[in-house]
């Protein structure tokens, strides 16, 4: 019974399911896929040529990410995640032409997944992480290949990349500071909620949110009156959550609301003398190998996880083992805790996902054109639910993996659906057991730390913890795709 008791309270069964608010700006990535994916997909319809979807769509799925960074900032993430994605699936494609060993395969797959969840954990790119990049890896290597037709496969997607680049960036022609004034109006309104708890509220949320306020400011690129305006309202947050007594949430909330949208940015005072208590001045990142060295133990359990994976799905003769590999990446989070609610997350969503795709499968299979608006469909659904709750998001993405699939070529529903779930359970297990395995205590440290960040600027008067990058999810990385 102590047993059971210790593993109940160090794996909680309640509120992984949970539905959360959704974000303020949960329809910008809904739209922006769309955007990235349609487009591509409907030129390949018209030529005749949807089986080199699967391509196009690992280019457009670029437009994900970064959605809460300034333009300076994005267009640099953008690029990277571009040059990633493209770099994985080359390497990908390569292998796949040299060798045909399934347990080759899983091999490279693994290594590849640990490889992207240790560099975007190092370079905090945020959600969706490294999981989509892996899933497009994956999926890759267990593609047939010719070295003679990579080029043919690689071009596509990177023109797809490119045109997701540009939808993620097209925003900024119309609002240019657009994610300073969210940044901004988030930790103006966690600044009223800890000063309406009469500092009392040890969440850590309202020191995450001046702080993820501070790094797009100091991200936003050159200097101009508006990032100025913005950097003042900060300082009037920041000293809120130092002195709560002396603060007044109604008025940080009335400027919160000002900053939304195009109007002029209220024009308050400089705390000369007091601007930036709470913070200290940015360090510039170290090198990168520096921040991959703490990553370790997460980019071991991350490839033991996928292998193992991999290699009990070829076991049970399942001919998509790398929907177990994915599976496993998918659940690595900062502690045991978040890693077994993401496995409850990530199962739940995938069974209930694969009864919408047998409901979906007769619609998708009266032609290509159903078949491409059921995925444009999913994509946007996916999008818009993934940050009420991971399961639920899930729902949409897997009936959308599965289609994808098909895009070369209808296939029987029932197999596609029965591979889907033993993989779904297989890596799940397997990648829970490797967390289990192979335990990460410096992330616990630092969650800690980060959870008693408002007691300690209350207290001091200084917050000594690391600038977050923006984020659209609770953890930098929450992966939301298949």
């Amino acid at each position: 019974m102590k047993l059971v008791k210790g593993i109940s309270d160090r794996l909680p069964p309640a509120g992984v399911l949970r539905l959360g608010r959704p974000s303020d700006i949960w329809f910008k990535p809904a739209l922006s896929v769309i955007v990235a994916v349609g487009p591509p997909n409907l030129a390949l319809l018209t030529l005749g040529r949807l089986d080199l979807a699967m391509y196009t769509m690992a280019g457009s799925l670029c437009a994900l990410y970064a959605h809460n960074r300034p333009y300076a900032a994005r267009a640099r993430t953008l690029a990277w995640v571009v040059l990633g994605m493209l770099g994985g699936l080359a390497i990908a494609l390569a292998v796949a032409s040299l060798t045909s060993d399934a347990v080759v395969l899983v091999t490279v797959g693994a290594v590849l997944a640990a490889i992207q969840k240790a560099l975007c954990d190092a370079t905090r790119i945020g959600p969706p992480g490294n999981v989509v990049l892996t899933f497009v890896s994956s999926a890759a290597l267990f593609t047939p290949q010719t070295l003679d037709g990579i080029p043919g496969h690689l071009a596509p997607a990177a023109a797809a990349a490119a045109w997701a680049w540009l939808v993620g960036m097209a925003p900024g022609l119309l609002r240019p500071h657009g994610p300073e004034r969210r940044a901004t109006a988030g930790a103006l309104n966690a600044a009223a909620a800890y000063v309406e708890t009469n500092g009392t509220d040890g969440t850590g949320g309202s020191g995450s949110a001046v702080r993820a306020a501070r790094q797009a400011l100091r991200t936003a690129g050159r200097p101009s009156a508006t990032r100025a305006a913005l950097e003042r309202l900060v300082d009037r947050a920041e000293v809120a959550l130092a002195a709560p007594a002396d603060a007044d949430p109604a008025l940080l909330r009335t400027w919160a609301r000002q900053v939304r949208g195009n109007r002029p940015v209220p024009d308050v005072d400089d705390l000369t003398g007091l601007a930036g208590i709470g913070t200290e001045p940015a360090s510039p990142p170290g090198p990168l190998w520096l921040r991959l060295g703490p990553l370790a133990p997460l980019a071991v359990r991350t490839a033991l996880g996928c292998a193992l994976a991999g290699y009990a799905s070829l076991a049970l003769g399942i001919g998509r083992p790398y929907w177990a590999l994915v599976t496993a990446a998918s659940l690595y989070q900062a502690n045991l805790t978040l890693t077994w609610g993401r496995g409850v997350q990530r199962v739940v969503g995938n069974l209930l996902g694969v009864l919408l795709f047998a409901a979906l499968v007769p619609l998708a299979h009266t032609g290509e054109v159903a078949l491409v608006l059921c995925c444009l469909a999913l994509n946007f659904g996916a999008e818009a639910l993934i940050a009420r709750n991971y399961w639920l998001g899930s729902v949409c993405v897997t009936p959308m993996a599965l289609l994808v699939t098909e895009f070369a070529g209808f296939q029987e529903p029932g197999r596609l659906i029965t591979e889907r779930v033993v993989d779904t359970l297989v890596g799940a297990l397997v990648g829970l057991a490797a967390a289990v395995a192979v335990p990460d205590r410096r992330w616990q440290r630092v969650v800690r730390a980060e959870q008693t960040a408002p007691r300690t600027l209350a207290a001091t008067g200084r917050s000594r913890a690391p600038y977050p990058d923006q984020r659209t999810g609770s953890d930098t990385t929450e992966g939301v795709r298949p």
